[in-house]
């Protein structure tokens, strides 16, 4: 069974608005080296990627934030991706697991108006179609980039390498694809410590070390305060790895089964470096109380400071997904498909160090104690089960009736140990923290299409969702009296049915007009209700009694098909948020510490519009454009937990979105193309404290406006080169508080048999 085409990958009968992008227009238009690169250019969509290999890059689409992992759902043939433990910037997409070297195709679907998908698509969902030959065929790829950055006094060439293999083929029944993927690349740093001004009488002599103020750097920050930058740090050097077998047997030309074996490695070293120096020309890279004379505090033009702990990192991770799908397309009364899959950390660690005497990093000679965290054997595991009928025999049928269930399992195992010296390589000592925890998802939904009549068609139907926490416990060891060190919560339980429409009118061959409504729970995640972690900067606190989020959205579409394939569309778009689970930062309550916790927040109400534009040969043969503009308001209607932030905007949701992709394809060989990324205004706390958005902080979202370009040329029948260049002007901007890429230039050569 072959099905491989141009249309877009998703489900018949879809009852919500699609944008897709093809591997020829990844090819021609987009520098990517991750998958996650590969549908920047989609309307309303933003990838959260800091830097090329970004571990952390959410998906943000027209409803949800950049930190909201679990309000959309993204998908690789069928298997999922996304990391239901949390819902938070730290548990992305398993990006990884694609090469974007095999990818055929991208499609995002918008909206929670399918009842084929769990609560989690309340914002939309990502299908990543992969490559499966039906003749042999060979693919080579190298790519070579380098990032120029400035900032503070940070000012130097982060570059990278890229590679990529994979082969494929077909043999009477069976097929298969084998591919390797290779990642090495230096980050830019992540932040930049500041100095503390000493409260109360100045430091007694001898406690303190003079710095040369003239390496410093004197600032605003986001909240209209003075600062002093010293360091940078999180300055992070990846080496990822993945490989991929896919196997599939066709039973006939109507049953195909796939086995899916994927594997990802990452090795990741965090360094930092201080700006600070003695009067002898010493780095100094900390000044705290914990340490010992003199260097409890810097003094910097005559007053006293303590400065960020600058501190290195270390982490490896060894991933595994499988996956097992049976699927059928006779096109007849009956099609079916069940889809196993599991996704395990079968490796997790990561080792931080505690802060030096100050004159040393961490790494050279001195290797103080630190802290360890194992996070193996945290994971899930998914069951899905379709059938499709269709009573009038084929896909003409007046009703075609979707039916399934769906069951998912989520697993979270984190241990914090001390380390009490060489942070790097030194044994786990006594417990610090830990967290424990499991959720379960089962789901049964029926969805008909019913075709009214020649012009109008309806879609609709339901998802019953059930609930369960389970197993959930944390512990600290810091905790004492009243605070208890170790914590067990109650099981719990919950269920939502979630009714869903979509009417649909075929004007004429033009036009399509559509209206659809849906409704959906996401239920809280394991780590929101049952963990919570502590390292030498951040608190994260849990709770265990959360409500589910709810939504109710609609949207309004109109779309017209233009000469040649093209296509414009305009959607309205509004959704009605209950309880919706936000997460909050806070970095006065403790110096030098970012705390952070979820809370429900009763009423969010978010309308928008969004028009997209899809032209070919526009003016002349060769040239196409495509862009898209989104305007969304999202507003704080009703928080009875803090009533001061009502008729506020949701944090992280910016008012105006916009993309624009210009092609020109001047021959068979060669193909110019350039692209404009735009973000407007958001605020990134619910309390308005982030005035001056477009500098380095926290809180703070920048507004941003990147064009990028790219050349690719077909050297002869089987190679092809290409040389891009992402951010062209430069453009400083942040995402709370991490600097996003400045100028990054790309060299692509390919190989293809």
């Amino acid at each position: 069974m072959l099905v491989k085409t141009d249309k877009p990958a998703v489900p018949a009968n879809l009852p919500s608005t699609t944008e897709g992008v093809t591997a020829q227009r990844i090819e021609e238009t987009t520098n990517a080296v991750t998958a996650a690169e590969t549908i920047q250019y989609l309307p309303s969509v933003h990838v959260r990627e800091r830097y090329i290999g970004d571990r952390n890059a959410i998906v943000q689409m027209r409803t949800n934030t950049a930190v909201s992992s679990a309000q959309t759902i993204v998908y690789a043939d069928g298997l999922l991706l996304s990391n239901f433990t949390n819902n938070s910037f730290s548990t992305p997409p398993r990006w990884g697991m694609v090469s974007p070297d095999e990818i055929e195709r991208v499609d995002v679907i918008y909206g929670p108006f399918s009842a084929l998908y769990p609560g989690n698509s309340m914002s939309g969902i990502v299908l990543m179609t992969t490559r499966m030959p039906d003749k042999f065929e060979a693919h080579v790829k190298v790519d070579s980039f380098y990032e120029r950055f400035k900032l503070y006094g940070t000012d130097h060439k982060f570059k990278g390498e890229h590679g990529s293999a994979a082969l494929g083929g077909r043999s009477g029944d069976w097929s298969f694809w084998l591919s390797a993927d290779h990642l090495d690349n230096e980050s830019h740093p992540m932040t930049f410590g500041n100095a503390t001004r000493k409260s109360g009488a100045a430091a007694t002599a001898g406690t303190y070390t003079v710095v040369d103020s003239s390496r410093l750097y004197r600032d605003i920050d986001t909240t209209g305060n003075a600062r002093i930058i010293t360091s940078s740090l999180g300055i992070d050097h990846t080496i990822q790895d993945n490989g991929k077998l896919k196997l599939a047997y066709d039973f006939s030309p109507s049953w195909r089964a796939t086995y899916t074996l994927g594997i990802w490695q990452n090795e990741s070293k965090g360094s930092v470096d201080s700006y600070l120096r003695d009067a002898s020309g010493r780095t100094v890279y900390n000044a705290g109380s914990t340490l010992g004379n003199p260097l409890k505090y810097v003094r910097i033009d005559g007053v006293d400071y303590t400065v960020s702990s600058a501190v290195p990192s270390y982490g490896e991770s060894r991933h595994w997904l499988q996956g097992l799908s049976v699927k059928s397309d006779t096109r007849g009364s009956w099609d079916w498909e069940a889809t196993v899959s599991v996704f395990k950390q079968g490796t997790d660690i990561s080792r931080q160090a505690a802060p030096t005497n100050g004159y040393d990093s961490g790494r050279d000679s001195l290797r103080p104690g630190g802290q360890v965290t194992y996070a193996d054997g945290t994971g899930w595991q998914t069951v899905d089960l379709r059938g499709e009928w269709r009573p009038g025999g084929n896909r003409q049928s007046e009703h075609q009736l979707s039916f399934g269930y769906h069951h998912d399992r989520y697993v979270l195992s984190s241990d914090t140990f001390t380390i009490n010296s060489d942070w790097l390589s030194g044994a786990a000592g006594a417990l610090r923290s830990n967290s424990r925890g499991n959720t379960q998802t089962d789901g049964l939904y029926l969805q008909d299409a019913w075709r009214l009549a020649d012009d109008w068609s309806l879609v609709a139907g339901g998802r019953w969702e059930r609930w369960q926490a389970y197993g959930g416990s944390n512990y600290d060891s810091t905790n004492s009296g009243a605070n208890p060190k170790y914590l067990a919560y109650a099981d719990r339980s919950d269920s939502g049915f979630s009714p869903k429409a979509m009417l649909a009118f075929q004007a004429n061959d033009a036009w399509t007009l559509r209206a659809a409504v849906g409704k959906a729970y996401r239920f809280p995640t394991v780590a929101e209700m049952f963990q919570s972690y502590t390292d030498a900067n951040n608190i994260k606190t849990n709770d265990p009694n959360l409500k589910p989020e709810n939504v109710r959205s609609t949207e309004l579409a109109a779309e017209r098909a233009l000469p040649g394939g093209g296509l414009w569309r305009t959607s309205l778009f509004w959704e009605d948020k209950r309880d919706a689970l936000i997460s909050q930062t806070d970095t006065t309550s403790v110096p030098g510490k970012t705390i952070s916790s979820i809370q429900n927040v009763d009423k969010i109400r978010t309308q928008g519009i969004e028009t997209a534009l899809q032209v070919r040969d526009l003016l002349i043969n060769g040239f196409d454009l495509s862009g898209s503009v989104t305007y969304t308001d999202s507003i704080i209607q009703r928080n009875q937990r803090n009533p001061a932030v009502v008729g506020r905007d949701q944090p992280r949701i910016p008012d105006w979105r916009a993309t624009l992709v210009g092609v020109y394809r001047a021959s068979d060989a060669l193909s110019f193309s350039l692209a404009m990324r735009y973000s407007g205004r958001q605020w990134a706390s619910l309390n308005y404290t982030d005035i001056n958005p477009n500098v380095y902080g926290n809180p703070g979202v920048s507004s941003y406006r990147v064009v990028d370009a790219k050349v690719l040329y077909r050297v002869a029948k089987q190679w092809t080169a290409s040389l891009g260049v992402n951010n062209i002007g430069d453009y400083k901007y942040y995402v709370q508080p991490n600097p996003y890429p400045q100028r990054t230039f790309f060299a692509s050569l390919k190989f293809d048999y």
